[in-house]
């Protein structure tokens, strides 16, 4: 591939700390007036015939702190090769530009950007990428106050070409980060010591308590003030920063510690005379920039690739255009542009600006907007001094978050009066796939806080298994309430209500279940993001509650729940009966009976409902994909905490639990009548295995293997038990009308009797008598009867002597 060259018109190039070695892999930090050069690019663009405008990493080297005057025009490029590029070392190609890992750059990210694991001054440091700091594998004592974290730290550098670590600084282990404050606040100490332990101190952030948080980033703030800060203080600090932006602990002594430090950095990104102009860290980039009087605007963009961490050589600088370049390949992070006004071409000096870029909104907490999701967003702090008038846009790279769609977004800025976002100043310009635009009318923290509505797989159709046997039950429950009611007064001793109410609640539940499960109003439609910078109240947008499923999910929580309340009725009288030996229910039982029956699964439905039912969030109560309880969180895993589990599995549990019980005292009880069988012991066994069959299916025992199915399991169990589950439950009211409707007595009276009523054929008997004597011939004598109960015709004759 033929090579890029890129021609640039500028002014006087020098290197105010001695000669530095150019390399495409880190690009060189310039201070331009006026000649022409050459110099690589950085992302190298992409290959193609026609020019392209690119602008100048003006990084330099810039995890050294080599400080950039830079004022660097608008860069025209010219590739004549069209060949693709073949990306290496795990690149993406993007638009026709490698997208490279963290650990390396260059066209086609052959180029090494990292320092081997090396060991050094007797300490091991791991392979570490450039301008990264480095920890030991050698651990503080197990006695000493930092038992646990790196001895030493070394961040590799690239000062001649050939990355390598620089020396290691090392942790007095039995420094505190209450021990570093007191002595930078007393002025004691060598203050690049104390940097460089808070540092090491900072270095496993998930680890730290919310006071150590505070005093870290007091600390940070401190160094950053001082007079006396050199390129390794400041290098140290913001390392120590940006590792703090990895922290969980919060409190609001800490919120109050970031707030300062966030101003701070703001304040140090202008200031040019400590020396340091970039300072890249995983999670925070500071970049401090001279821009002439004559440009027009400055441009500012940040690419992470798949990593989502800071590199050097992903920051670039254009320090005269006033044009966002949106970037078809979508690998931008952040861009902004600020276009000057005229106020500043008159004044013909020099300005300073300063960006800070932060990889998380740790620093920046919200009580207007609530990352309910576990989303971050990306902060850019651009900072221009006390100039109005100023044009500020900015590109944001939409996150991607599983399984949802950008609902709506908001340009904001950080009001430090306030303590939160607000959207004063700053409008919604467009969004497509390259970026989300914003523009605001000032200098400071801006982000983009975007909010997303769940791309939701509804449920498919009902199948036909648990249609036919939804049906069945249907027809089956009907016709047993009928019998149970048209019956009562011959079946003095069996629980009519009892049953008929379980066969009501089973008969509701599984109409509403068949004609009402499934969501009549599903968000198939995709989200139109409103054009009026509205503030999100989250990152995760809800419809409000349009009613119907809400409605459906409550009755079939009450029905259900009535079903299985019934069904625990049924098997206490069960239970009372056997042990009073009672030919009826016992006294008041009705009574008390309809009144837990009815009435304690509207309590549990109200608790649920006032808990966690919201009309502008109903995804608290119910699900989306179909009117039922919800169930799982925003990954797909169970949750307890939804009333799927409290309000439904935990008193269904303790249900079947009793009931299960019930059974076996039943089926031990029955076995131990008339043990001496006669020769009906066989008829006798099938009437008593029937009874507890019975008594099982009326008390919905088939339900637990729903639990069974909660429990992870290989596929072939279960497909086993989902079937059986599916098939045993959706005839629970056809299983009921065969073992207390179809078997019983009175029906198969009725049905006998129903056949017996069918009229037979009806054929005419004719009978004839004949008398035979010797010699004589009586008289014959026909006749002719009608038998109705005769299916087939006989014949009969008479001899008389």
């Amino acid at each position: 591939m033929k090579e890029l060259w890129v021609i640039a018109v500028f002014a006087t190039v020098s290197f105010p700390q001695g000669n530095l070695t150019k390399s495409s892999a880190i690009p060189t930090t310039i201070d331009i007036t006026t000649s022409t050069t050459t110099a690589p690019l950085t992302p190298d663009p992409p290959t193609t015939d026609t020019p392209i405008t690119g602008y100048l990493n003006t990084t330099g080297l810039p995890t050294t702190g080599y400080p950039t005057s830079i004022p660097v025009t608008s860069i025209s490029l010219y590739s004549p090769t069209t060949t693709p590029l073949d990306c290496i070392n795990g690149g993406e190609l993007q638009s026709g530009v490698c997208i490279c890992p963290d650990e390396w750059t260059g066209e086609t990210c052959s180029d090494e950007n990292f320092c081997n694991s090396t060991s050094k001054d007797g300490f091991s440091f791991p392979r570490t990428v450039v301008g990264w700091s480095a920890y030991s594998e050698e651990l503080c004592d197990e006695k000493t106050t930092s038992a646990g974290l790196p001895e030493a730290s070394a961040r590799c550098l690239n000062d001649t070409g050939s990355p390598m670590f620089g020396p290691p600084h090392i942790l007095q282990c039995e420094f505190t980060l209450g021990d570093i404050q007191g002595n930078i606040s007393s002025s004691l100490g060598d203050l690049l010591q104390l940097a460089f332990s808070t540092q090491i101190l900072t270095s496993q952030p998930e680890q730290l308590s919310a006071d150590n948080i505070t005093t870290a980033a007091q600390i940070a703030n401190t160094l950053l003030l001082s007079a006396n800060i050199t390129e390794d203080i400041a290098v140290a600090a913001v390392t120590t920063i940006s590792q703090l932006l990895n922290a969980s602990e919060e409190s609001t002594q800490e919120r109050d510690a970031v707030q300062s430090l966030t101003e701070t950095l703001e304040n140090f990104s202008l200031d040019q005379h400590n020396n340091v102009s970039l300072v890249v860290q995983p999670n925070l980039a500071v970049q401090s920039v001279q821009v002439p009087s004559d440009s027009v605007g400055i441009q500012f963009t940040a690419l992470t690739g798949s990593s989502g961490n800071f590199v050097a050589n992903g920051i670039n600088l254009n320090i005269n255009t006033s044009e966002l370049i949106a970037d078809k390949g979508g690998s931008t992070d952040v861009q902004i542009v600020i276009k000057f006004p005229p106020v500043l071409h008159s004044k013909n000096t020099n300005h300073s600006i300063g960006f800070v870029l932060y990889q998380n909104d740790r620093f920046f907490r919200s009580s207007a907007f609530s990352a309910s999701s576990g989303t971050s967003r990306t902060v850019i702090s651009a900072n221009l001094g006390q100039v109005s008038g100023l044009h500020v846009e900015m590109l944001f790279k939409p996150t991607t978050v599983p399984n949802a769609s950008l609902y709506d977004f908001a340009c904001v800025w950080w009001n430090y009066t306030l303590k939160d976002w607000s959207t004063f100043g700053c409008s919604k310009v467009n969004h497509s796939e390259d970026g989300l635009r914003c523009f605001c009318n000032h200098t400071t923290n801006f982000a983009v806080l975007m909010s997303f509505r769940k791309d939701f797989k509804y449920a498919e159709a009902l199948n036909w298994i648990t249609i036919l046997g939804c049906s069945m039950s249907i027809i089956g429950l009907s016709l047993t309430i009928t019998f149970q009611i048209s019956t009562r007064k011959s079946r003095k001793t069996n629980p009519t209500v009892l049953l008929v109410s379980v066969c009501v609640c089973l008969l509701i539940f599984t109409l509403l279940f068949m004609l009402g499960v499934d969501n009549p109003h599903k968000q198939l439609d995709k989200p139109e993001i409103l054009e009026d910078n509205v503030l999100p109240p989250s990152d995760t947008h809800t419809e409000q509650d349009r009613g119907p499923c809400t409605a459906v999910a409550v009755l079939l929580q009450y029905f259900l729940l009535g079903t299985f309340t019934w069904n625990t009725m049924y098997a206490t009288n069960v239970f009372l009966m056997i042990r009073n030996s009672l030919a009826t229910s016992p006294s008041h039982f009705t009574a008390y009976t309809m009144a837990i029956g009815w009435g304690l699964p509207a309590v549990v439905v109200a608790l649920t409902l006032g808990i966690t039912y919201r009309v502008d969030d109903p995804l608290g109560y119910r699900q989306e994909e179909f009117c039922w309880l919800a169930a799982l969180d925003p990954k797909g895993n169970f949750d307890f905490k939804l009333p799927m589990f409290w309000g439904f599995l935990i008193p269904v549990a303790f249900m079947l639990m009793f009931n299960t019980v019930m059974l076996v005292y039943f089926a031990v009880t029955t076995c131990k009548t008339n043990p001496h069988l006669t020769s009906t012991r066989h008829t006798s066994m099938k009437k008593k295995f029937l009874s507890s069959f019975s008594l099982a299916v009326v008390l919905g025992l088939s339900w637990i293997l729903g639990y069974l199915l909660l429990i992870p399991q290989n596929q072939t169990m279960y497909t086993i038990l989902n079937i059986s589950f599916c098939v045993l439950t959706t005839t629970q009211g056809l299983q009921i009308f065969i073992l207390f409707t179809a078997r019983t007595a009175i029906v198969k009276k009725k049905m006998s009797s129903t056949l017996n009523s069918v009229s037979s054929a009806g054929i005419p008997l004719h009978t004839r008598k004949f008398s035979l004597w010797r010699g004589e011939h009586s008289d014959k004598v026909e006749s002719y009867t009608q038998q109705d109960t005769v299916l087939f015709p006989t014949c009969s004759s008479q001899t008389s002597n």
